[in-house]
Formats: structure tokens, sequence, C-alpha cells
């Protein structure tokens, strides 16, 4: 079962969007020089459709789009979790960040309409810097994604 440790709403992690943003725990990737290492543990809240449409009801009208910070010890959940909110909530987009180097074949792309991978590499850097990894990919159709990183370059 996913956790979450905690959530908020941002303007950086999708571009255009407003996002829900959820902070899974148990993360198997523990990357050096992670800056979130209090989510390496398997500790916080269930994560669950009700939870989700709880947050729904408190911030829908805020939002545009929630993002799933991690859960890659469960990708298979975690997209339950998308699907869910696909078919029950249309109107908002599902985001994924994965510190994956490539998506589980386990998911169906389909339920994200963003999804980031790539590990932290303190030397690459994050998404802002043009030397990272990291890739946030957009879904313009069906399982078809394109590269938007650049959007977060200055």
């Amino acid at each position: 079962m996913l956790k979450y440790i905690n959530y908020g709403i941002v303007f950086q992690e999708i571009p255009d969007e407003v996002t829900l943003s959820i902070n899974i725990s148990n993360c198997p990737c523990r990357c050096p020089g992670c800056h979130s290492t209090y989510l390496w543990q398997d500790t916080g809240t269930a994560l669950t459709p009700v939870v989700l449409e709880r947050f729904i009801r408190e911030y829908g009208n805020d939002i545009t789009c929630i993002c799933f910070m991690g859960g890659d010890a469960e990708p298979e959940y975690v997209n339950v979790l998308a699907s869910f909110m696909h078919r029950e909530y249309p109107q908002y987009k599902i985001a994924w960040y994965s510190g994956r180097p490539r998506i589980s074949s386990k998911i169906r792309k389909t339920d994200f309409d963003y999804i980031k991978v790539g590990p932290y590499i303190k030397h690459l850097g994050c998404l802002k810097k043009q030397t990272t990894n990291q890739r946030l990919y957009k879904r313009v159709s069906g399982e078809d994604f394109t590269d938007i990183t650049y959007r977060f370059w200055r």
C-alpha cells in the first residue's frame, strides 16, 4: 500500500498547471544527494481513492493537476490511482514523478498526462539544469509523449 507523508499546491512541478503534489514515502531509489530523504522510510498515511476524493473536495476548485511524487516501490498501484482519477475526475491532469530511468512496463501510460523519469544525479542537476538526465514528458495523444523538459530551463 502506498503511503504519503505530505502534500501541497505547487506551481513549478508541471508547466502551466496548478498542481496538488503528493509526496509518497518508501522510495526505493535512494538517490545520492536526494533533497527528500525523509521519503525513504515506509511511513505516513495510506494513499487511497478515498483520500484522493477528500483532496478533491478540499482543493478541487484550486487545482488543474494531481502529481504523484514517487511511488516507485509500487508502480502498479500508482497506475490504479491514476486510472481512478481519470475515470472519476477527467477534468484534472494526472502526473507522476518517478525516480526510475524508465517507466515500468507494468503501468498503462495512457492513464497519465505527464510523466517525469530519471533518478536525481547531483552533478547533472535537477530539471531546471540543461545538463539534467531527468526528463518530463507530456502526453500528446494515446501513448505518444513529447519531451517538455526544456520548459524548466531559463
